[in-house]
C-alpha cells in the first residue's frame, strides 16, 4: 500500500471570504422574483414571464424574451438575469455523447460541468464550489484546494444551461430533455450545504418556479461531513446521497479521505444508515479501485461485512488518470474478484462506466484549468 502524510482537516475554521456574485432569479423563490419586481415598480407577473422563460424555455438571454416590453426586459435582466457563468470552452467525447463545459465566475474563479446522454436519459454533473477543500489526494478538484462556494444561482445556471443543450437535439440519441443531476463536480456540496439545498429546491419546484425535476433523480454527493448528512435527512427530500467511502478501514480511509479524521467509517456509515431510514432512498457507496492501494480481497470482504443488509449499492470506480499521479487503477482481474466478493455478501454492485476520461471529464478529473488543453471533474456517474 501507498503511505500517505495525514493531512489535518480543520472544517471549524472560517471560510473564506470570497465576493459572491450579483444576485439572480434562481437565487429566488417565485415569491421573492415577485417581490423584487414589485421593487422595480414592475407589475408582479412579470416575475413569473421571467422565470418561464428562464426554467419553463430554458433561455437564458434576455434579449430573447421579446413578449417583454424593451425598455422592462433591460431593467428586469439587469435585476433578475446578470451573467453568472461565461464559457470558455466546451469539450465533447464518446461522438458528442458526455460534453464538458468550464465557465469563468464573475471573480474569474474557474469551473467545469459535464452533461451525458444515455439512450433513455440526460445527465448533468454540476460543480457546487470553485475548487475543494477535502484534499483527497487521488481526486485533482481536491488536490486545487477551494477557490470560494458557489451561490445558488450559479449552481443551477449549470444544469439550465445544459439542459438548453439537451433541448437543442445536440446530444444524439438521447432525449431533449435534462432528467438527472448529480452533485459530483467540483465541491463538496455538504459544505456549501445552504446554498445546494436551496438550488435543489429549484432543480425540483415545477416551473415557473424552478426546472422540474424528479426529487429522486438528483444525487448528493459527499465524502462524510457527518452533521451534514443528518442535517440533509430532515429536509423532507428524497434525494440519493452518494458516500463517498473509498476505504472500509480507517487506516486507510485517513490517508485517501482526510476528513475521515474527523468522523471515522462507523460514523459516516451509522449516519449514511440513518438517512436511508429516515428517506427510504438506497445509498449509493462510491469506491475508486486504487492499484495496490484499496483493492484487496480482504477489503472487499471487509466492505461486504460491513454492508451486508444495508439499505445500500456499491459503485465502483476505476480510477482515472490525473497529472502527476503515481496510482493507477487496479487490474480488470483484480477489479472483477472485489466485485464478486462484495455480491456474494450479498452487497448490489456494479462498475462505474468511465464516461469522459479523454476531456478530463470523468471522476477525479475536474480541474478547472484555463491553460491546457483539457480540463476535468470531481465524480461524474
Amino acid at each position: 500500500m501507498t503511505s500517505l502524510p495525514l493531512t489535518p482537516v480543520n472544517l471549524d475554521a472560517p471560510a473564506r471570504r470570497a465576493a459572491m456574485p450579483p444576485q439572480h432569479l434562481a437565487d429566488l423563490d417565485l415569491a421573492g422574483r415577485q417581490a423584487l419586481v414589485a421593487e422595480l415598480g414592475e407589475p408582479r407577473f412579470r416575475a413569473r414571464q421571467v422565470s418561464t422563460h428562464y426554467f419553463g424555455r430554458l433561455v437564458r438571454d434576455p434579449r430573447q424574451m421579446t413578449d417583454l416590453p424593451a425598455a422592462t426586459r433591460d431593467k428586469l435582466a439587469e435585476r433578475l438575469l446578470p451573467t453568472l457563468l461565461t464559457p470558455v470552452r466546451e469539450l465533447a467525447c464518446d461522438d458528442g455523447a458526455t460534453r464538458k463545459a468550464l465557465w469563468r465566475l464573475h471573480d474569474g474563479s474557474l469551473v467545469e460541468s459535464v452533461l451525458m446522454g444515455y439512450p433513455d436519459r440526460v445527465t448533468v454533473c454540476i460543480s457546487s464550489q470553485a475548487g475543494c477543500g477535502m484534499a483527497c489526494p487521488f481526486c485533482a478538484t481536491g488536490q486545487a484546494g477551494l477557490t470560494r462556494n458557489l451561490s445558488t444561482a450559479e449552481i443551477v445556471d449549470q444544469a439550465v444551461y445544459l439542459a438548453g443543450v439537451a433541448a437543442s437535439g445536440a446530444v444524439a440519441g438521447s432525449p431533449p430533455r435534462l432528467s438527472h443531476v448529480v452533485f459530483m463536480g467540483m465541491g463538496e456540496p455538504l459544505a456549501n450545504y445552504n446554498r445546494v439545498v436551496a438550488a435543489i429546491r429549484r432543480l425540483v419546484a415545477p416551473a415557473p418556479e424552478g426546472l422540474g425535476l424528479s426529487q429522486r433523480h438528483i444525487t448528493v454527493s459527499t465524502v462524510g461531513l457527518v452533521p451534514a448528512i443528518r442535517r440533509l435527512a430532515s429536509e423532507d427530500l428524497s434525494v440519493t446521497l452518494a458516500l463517498s467511502l473509498h476505504a472500509p478501514d480507517d487506516e486507510l480511509r485517513d490517508e485517501l479521505v482526510p476528513v475521515n479524521q474527523r468522523w471515522k467509517v462507523s460514523e459516516v456509515l451509522e449516519a449514511a444508515w440513518e438517512y436511508a431510514a429516515r428517506t427510504g432512498r438506497r445509498v449509493s457507496i462510491e469506491y475508486a479501485m486504487i492499484k495496490d492501494v484499496n483493492d484487496q480481497p480482504w477489503r472487499a470482504d471487509l466492505l461486504g461485512r460491513l454492508l451486508a443488509g444495508k439499505l445500500a449499492h456499491v459503485n465502483l470506480i476505476p480510477l482515472n488518470p490525473t497529472p502527476g499521479s503515481r496510482w493507477d487503477a487496479s487490474p480488470k482481474p483484480v477489479e472483477r474478484e472485489f466485485v464478486r466478493r462484495l455480491r456474494d455478501a450479498g452487497v448490489s454492485t456494479t462498475v462505474r462506466d468511465t464516461r469522459g476520461r479523454e476531456i478530463d471529464g470523468a471522476c477525479g478529473q475536474l480541474a478547472a484549468a484555463e491553460g491546457s488543453e483539457t480540463v476535468g471533474t470531481g465524480e461524474t456517474p
